[in-house]
Formats: structure tokens, C-alpha cells, sequence
């Protein structure tokens, strides 16, 4: 097995009693969710307001300054996934469920009981869309995001595993090992399982209350039971294929049937006024945003956010570390723009739109063809809301084997992806697991949805998605300072402007003169690697004879096949520290059609480094200037991966020179 033990026992055991617990007595369990429900949201619903809005915050600071353009990898590093698959995985990945379940129960449901305006009235269709635009917007992405690039960003440039305690490296440094890395991952792997339930457990009773209505299944615990069972053997089949094989076609089938889905109801339904409601929808949203992120009703209190607004919120919460650890995954060779827009932007538009097309067409259903019969259906059992509106559209006995295949593949996306990182956080990191530990998280995910549906259904799910949230929700706030220490301390050795020179030495130093000479002189080739084999060999040497002086291995190589020297000081844990350089060269600016034709090449003696980032031309610094460039970026590279007066490596003793 490849596991973590502390992890993978502690939060199985966890998980395990509580299965256990619902099990063996239901009713107690029901009554206690009831009880753990109340006092967590009137005690701390203003606290999960405030992160989420913090979470927004900080995401689009990061994807829209100057860390934007950072990569999630080295710095040549290329995307695994070509764009279309990457979306296709983030929407599915995301919410897919969620959207089947509650496309059409919850605008209905604000169009006949909204929190503040006249019921079924047209101000009721507006609020009713701007809510559900607001719960499915950019503040639920903007959790996904921070736990994604969180885990991207400290896993492909810090060489960390895929785990939620390598993102708070820079705060804690090596006790990440500890028991606190330990309680971190636990309680990311117990609100991933708890979350990945909830969804499922939504799932699950929409796919028994379609079956229902297509052949008269009976809607039942021991049928939602049967159903968990059959779709999670489906999931384990596609676990063990594999992410590139089994997640991908899920997601990207899934992705065809959603699309083919939708463009049937806007082309059946109302679609010019469909494309209206669209453009206002938007306009409502945004001009509501700063109101309804803060909003607690705090003084018109109303039991309604509860259930609504403070539920989603931790269900975002509790979900990000699945979601975020999966978009991670496929989201290395991104830069942090690229991932912050595409993560927030992209999913958002389809689902504002399949929201306004199952939204405002089941409103005008119902105000203008079913005289109230669809609202009230919902009322009393939303899980059939889809269903009973698809009976207003033609082809309704097709398009209901349609939406319930799409939430049976979207039962199985969750799953499967689900499985993969929990089984990925449990084993430190580690990838490439043994089949039978996917397997084993798979299915106590299915029965952990079976349990919670036994020990109080809907109730049950809501309340250990919020209880399981809370926790998690402080990690995160310490994920967001450690993105930016983290960030902050990777630009702070780049050539960002005066009174440093690109290479980190003091211009003083260089000697303007010398500098001057050396900008004007155009390298060859030999020039550059006579510099390389005498000048920058000599200088690393020198400083890996002072490291090894120190009692820090530490060695220089050379490589053939370029003519490069790197100086490397191995790390145990975190990448390793190097300093590289190797020949390079680009083409000199051309000031002539012919010299366009035919442009020379201006040769450079370019550095390189561990964490991928873009070096700098050294080429012409004497012995002594790349000596002090050597230690200008061991001095960066320190801070950002060692506590201060630790040893730089494990077990290495701190000498005093003589």
C-alpha cells in the first residue's frame, strides 16, 4: 500500500464511526444533525459570509497582479490537457449535480416562497434568478480556485506533494510533516467525503424520482440504496481506468449530453424572451454583487439564508479540496492568470446560462401554462421538479432518459474524481496508487451517501456539510497568506527594476564602466562557453567547496550535451537549490529588410533554477559577481523554503568556519 498512515487511519476512522454511528441508530443521528445544524449556522454564519468574500478577493488579486504571471511549473512548462478537455473536466468536476437538481427546483422555489418580495409576482422572477445566479456564480468558483492553485502552485514549483498541507509550506515550513499537516490533510479528506455525499445523496434521489416518473420505480430508501450501489460499481470501473481514460470521456461526453439538453429546452421554450432574461439576468447579478456578498439579513432576520445561502457556502467549502485538488491536476503548465480567469469565468458562463434556460422557462410554464401546478409540484418534492417540467415540452419521454443519464454520468464523475483525490491526499501525495485504495475510497464515499440518506436524507446531508466546512474554512484563509508569502518570495528575485541589476548584484558593484562594455560587446559562441568553462565553473566551484566546508553537500555539474554548469545543494522534501547556467542565444534587434532576412544572433550566458522561473544573462561578471549572485539567490531561495536558523538540509550540522 502507499498510504500516509496517520492520514489514511485517522480519517477513516473518523469516517468509519460515523457510518457506523448512523447505522446502528438513525433517529438519534437525525435528531443530532438537527441540533448541530441550528448551532453552527446562527453562531458562525456571519464567519462563512465574511471568507467567501475574502476567498473572492484574493483570487482575483492573485490572478490579476503581478503573480498572474507565474506558472503553475516551470516556466516552459506546456498544459497537459488541450482546452476544450480542461474546461470540459472543470465543469464537470465542479457542480454537475448540483445543476441537474437544482436548475429548475431552486428558481422555482424563490419564484413562489422569495425572501422578501411578493411570491409569483414578476419582482419574484427577478429576485428568484438573481439568487440563483448569486449561489452558483463566481464566489463558489472563487473557493475552487484558491484550494486549486494553492495545491498546483506548491506542487509543480515547490516539488511539494499533492496534499492541502503543502500549501502552507511558507507559513509552517517543515512541521508540515507533523501533526499539524496531519489534522490539515484529515479534515481536507473528511469534508471532501462528507461533501462528495452530499452531492451524490442529491443525485441519487434524482435519479430515483426520474426512474419513477419513466417506469414507476418506487421512491424508496431501499431503492436510493440499490442505486447508490449500482452507480458506485460503475464509478470503481472508471477509477480503476484511470484519470486520462475514465474522467476525461466522462466529462467531456457528459459535456454533449448537458449542451444537447439545453439548446432542446431554448429552442422548445421561449427563446427570444430566454435571451432577454440572459442579458438582464447578468445586469441584475452584477448590480446586487457587493450587496449580496455581505448580506446576512442581519437586520431583518430571516431563517431563510440558512438554508439557502449559509448551505451552499460550506457546501463549496467542504467540496473545494476534491475540486481543487482535481483541477490542480489538470492544470499544470498554466500560468496563475490564465487558471484564476478559466477557473472563474469560464464554467460560469454555461451555468448562467443553463440556469436562465431551466429557470426562467420553468416560470413561464408555470405563470402562463401550468397556473401554479409546477411550483407547487416542487414545493412538495424538488428532486421531481426537472422531471415534472420536462412534461411541458415535447419529447418529454426522451428528454427525461436524457436527464437521467446525465446525472447518472455526473453520479460517476463525482465519484470516480472524488476517489482518485482522496486516495491522492491519504498517500501523501502520491499519484500512481494501488488500484485497492481507489477502490476502497469509492466506496465508502457510496456508503457514506447511503447512511446520511437513511439517518435523515436531505436534513442529514445539509448538516455534515456544514459542520464538516468549518474547520476547513480557516485552512483556507491560511492558504491565501501563504499563496501570497509564497508568490511574493518567488518574484522577489526577478529583474523587477532599480537600483538592482537583472542578474541581483548591486549595479555599483558591476562597475558602470565594465557593464557598459559588456552591453556593447556581442558575444559568439566561443565567447560564451570559454566563459562557461573558466569564469562560471571556477566561481561555483568555490562556493560548493565552501557549502561542503560547512558540512552541506553540495556539488557542481556540467552538462554535455548543452556546455551548462549548475551548482546543486539537495533538499529533502522541497525542490533541491540550483544554480544554472547554459548557453542561449536570440536574435539581435534588425534595423534593415536584410538584416530582417538574415539576423544575427546575440549569444548569452543564461541562468536557470529549480523553481522554473526565467533567468538572466551573466555572461562577462568576474569570479567574485557571480559568487555574490550565487548567494543574492540561495539567500531568496532560503527564505522562501527554510525557517529561520534552521539547518538548510535534514540532519546537516551547523559549522562554525574557521
Amino acid at each position: 500500500m502507499t498510504i500516509n498512515p496517520p492520514v489514511f487511519f485517522g480519517a477513516a476512522s473518523i469516517i468509519l464511526a460515523f457510518v457506523v454511528a448512523g447505522a446502528a441508530i438513525p433517529e438519534q443521528m437525525e435528531a443530532l444533525f438537527a441540533v448541530v445544524q441550528s448551532e453552527i449556522l446562527h453562531r458562525f454564519g456571519w464567519f462563512y459570509i465574511l471568507v467567501v468574500a475574502i476567498f473572492l478577493g484574493m483570487a482575483l488579486f492573485l490572478g490579476f497582479s503581478r503573480f498572474g504571471r507565474l506558472k503553475l511549473g516551470p516556466d516552459d512548462s506546456e498544459p497537459d490537457f488541450r482546452y476544450g478537455s480542461w474546461v470540459a473536466m472543470l465543469f464537470a468536476a465542479g457542480m454537475g449535480i448540483g445543476l441537474m437538481f437544482f436548475a429548475v427546483g431552486e428558481p422555482m422555489t424563490h419564484f413562489a416562497s422569495p425572501p422578501v418580495v411578493e411570491p409569483r409576482s414578476i419582482e419574484a422572477q427577478r429576485s428568484a434568478m438573481n439568487i440563483t445566479f448569486f449561489h452558483w456564480g463566481i464566489h463558489a468558483w472563487a473557493i475552487y480556485a484558491i484550494v486549486g492553485l494553492s495545491l498546483a502552485y506548491f506542487g509543480y514549483r515547490y516539488n511539494l506533494p499533492l496534499t492541502i498541507r503543502s500549501g502552507l509550506y511558507p507559513l509552517l515550513k517543515e512541521r508540515i510533516h507533523g501533526p499539524i499537516g496531519h489534522a490539515v490533510d484529515i479534515f481536507a479528506i473528511c469534508g471532501t467525503v462528507f461533501g462528495l455525499a452530499t452531492s451524490l445523496g442529491f443525485g441519487v434521489l434524482q435519479i430515483n424520482a426520474g426512474l419513477d416518473h419513466l417506469i414507476g420505480l418506487e421512491v424508496s430508501p431501499i431503492v436510493q440504496v440499490t442505486l447508490i450501489a449500482a452507480v458506485t460499481g460503475v464509478a470503481t470501473i472508471s477509477v480503476i481506468s484511470g484519470l486520462d481514460k475514465g474522467v476525461r470521456i466522462l466529462s467531456e461526453t457528459n459535456l454533449v449530453l448537458a449542451v444537447a439538453l439545453m439548446l432542446f429546452v431554448l429552442a422548445v421554450g421561449p427563446t427570444t424572451m430566454l435571451f432577454r432574461a440572459f442579458v438582464q439576468n447578468i445586469g441584475i447579478y452584477l448590480d446586487n454583487f457587493v450587496l449580496k456578498t455581505f448580506n446576512l439579513y442581519a437586520y431583518e432576520p430571516r431563517s431563510w439564508i440558512y438554508s439557502w445561502t449559509l448551505f451552499y457556502w460550506a457546501w463549496w467549502i467542504s467540496w473545494s479540496p476534491f475540486v481543487g485538488m482535481f483541477i490542480a491536476r489538470i492544470s499544470r503548465g498554466r500560468t496563475v492568470r490564465e487558471f484564476v480567469i478559466a477557473v472563474l469565468f469560464v464554467p460560469l458562463g454555461f451555468t448562467f446560462l443553463w440556469m436562465t434556460v431551466f429557470g426562467n422557462t420553468a416560470m413561464f410554464i408555470d405563470t402562463e401554462v401550468a397556473n401554479g401546478a409546477l411550483a407547487a409540484a416542487v414545493a412538495e418534492d424538488v428532486s421531481v421538479a426537472l422531471f415534472q417540467f420536462l412534461e411541458y415540452l415535447p419529447l418529454s419521454s426522451i428528454t427525461a432518459v436524457l436527464a437521467v443519464m446525465l446525472v447518472t454520468v455526473f453520479f460517476v464523475t463525482s465519484s470516480d474524481s472524488g476517489s482518485m483525490v482522496v486516495d491522492t491526499i491519504a498517500s501523501g501525495g502520491a499519484t500512481n496508487t494501488p488500484i485497492p485504495q481507489r477502490v476502497f475510497w469509492c466506496v465508502l464515499e457510496g456508503v457514506v451517501a447511503a447512511v446520511l440518506l437513511l439517518a435523515g436524507g436531505l436534513s442529514a446531508l445539509q448538516t455534515v456539510t456544514i459542520a464538516s466546512a468549518l474547520p476547513f474554512a480557516v485552512v483556507m484563509l491560511l492558504l491565501c497568506w501563504s499563496l501570497f508569502r509564497g508568490m511574493s518570495a518567488d518574484l522577489a528575485h526577478r529583474p523587477l527594476g532599480a537600483p538592482v541589476t537583472t542578474t541581483g548584484v548591486p549595479a555599483v558593484e558591476a562597475g558602470w564602466k565594465r557593464r557598459l562594455g559588456q552591453i556593447l560587446h556581442t558575444p559568439d559562441e566561443k565567447d560564451v562557453r570559454r566563459f562557461l568553462d573558466g569564469t562560471a565553473t571556477d566561481a561555483l566551484r568555490a562556493v560548493a567547496a565552501e557549502f561542503n566546508g560547512r558540512g552541506h553537500p553540495a556539488e557542481v555539474e556540467r552538462d554535455e550535451t548543452t556546455g551548462g554548469v549548475s551548482l546543486v545543494l539537495p533538499a529533502e522534501g522541497v525542490r533541491n537549490f540550483i544554480y544554472g547556467i547554459q548557453p542561449a542565444s536570440h536574435p539581435l534587434p534588425a534595423l534593415t529588410a536584410m538584416d530582417a532576412a538574415r539576423p544575427d544572433l546575440r549569444h548569452e550566458a543564461r541562468t536557470w533554477f529549480s523553481d522554473g522561473s526565467r533567468g538572466y544573462d551573466v555572461y562577462g561578471l568576474t569570479r567574485d559577481q557571480l559568487i555574490s549572485d550565487v548567494l543574492v539567490q540561495f539567500d531568496h531561495y532560503q527564505s522562501l523554503v527554510q525557517s529561520p536558523g534552521a539547518a538548510l538540509f535534514a540532519g546537516a550540522p551547523e559549522q562554525t568556519p574557521e
